[in-house]
């Protein structure tokens, strides 16, 4: 069975960090992951650097723009993948944007992705309309598609982006990019009570999420919460970023059994 399909099969408490591949070094992607298992995390989302990307806020734009300085593509972030498989079972999400995967190929790259031990794959601009061969390819090799959400979907929409998903969706918690304020709460309880009575398989919520309070809220609403911005903030400027993925996490996790 698919990794994150079968840790979304029982409802608990889950923490779902967001790590730029290649940032802030490239030598310490594989290290940060695994500390990120060991303090706790759930699954793991991998960022794909892009150039242009459309949701991220300056905090992972920035981060982005160091990792390509760096030097990561595509296929050493699959050969990043396959190193964590060495180590781990930890569910691993790739996000990242259309363009890069266009251009390798998506019949190469779902199929690498496989190979690599990839367990889902996250793309902010890749529409329903244009989801369907995707989604069919990265279905039949046992990888998940997880669509994305916003508080302006329409109720009939939330239903057919989660019935070709299939095994989880992302709900964007506000209306913006990413490392902005959190939503309005009263908003963000009617918005992902929309979401749990139209969707048809779980859901996560990311955007906004900094603090172990946060964690517990979201929590209690959806089937878990990601943590992105927060942790790049985090990472910047430090000098042991290993130490500070640990740390940091270990705080959004406590209490978890």
């Amino acid at each position: 069975m698919n990794r994150i399909k079968k840790i979304f099969q029982n409802r608990s408490e889950k923490v779902i960090p967001f790590l730029t591949a290649g940032y802030p070094s490239k030598e310490t992607t594989v290290k940060m992951v695994l500390a990120a298992e060991e303090s706790g995390a759930a699954m793991v989302e991998l960022g794909m650097p892009f150039s242009d990307p459309l949701a991220d806020g300056p905090i992972i734009q920035e981060a982005s723009l160091i990792a390509i300085e760096n030097g990561v593509n595509l296929q050493w972030i699959l050969e990043v993948v396959a190193e964590i498989r060495k180590q781990s079972e930890i569910p691993l999400a790739l996000m990242g944007y259309i363009n890069p995967v266009i251009k390798y190929g998506v019949d190469k790259f779902i199929k690498d992705c496989k190979n690599a031990g990839v367990d889902g794959l996250i793309i902010p601009d890749l529409p329903l309309e244009e989801a369907e061969e995707i989604v069919k390819l990265a279905n039949e090799s046992k990888i998940c598609i997880i669509l994305l959400v916003a508080p302006n979907t329409a109720n009939e929409r939330i239903r057919e982006i989660s019935k070709m998903a299939e095994t989880l969706i992302y709900c964007v918690a506000i209306l913006g990019i990413t490392g902005g304020k959190g939503a309005h709460k009263t908003e963000l309880k009617k918005y992902l009570k929309r979401v749990e009575e139209f969707s048809n398989c779980p859901f996560v919520v990311g955007f906004g999420i900094k603090e172990r309070a946060d964690v517990i809220e979201i929590n209690r609403m959806a089937h878990g919460a990601v943590v992105g911005s927060a942790i790049i903030e985090q990472l910047k400027n430090c000098n042991e970023p290993v130490k500070t993925i640990r740390n940091y996490i270990q705080k959004l996790t406590k209490g978890i059994e």
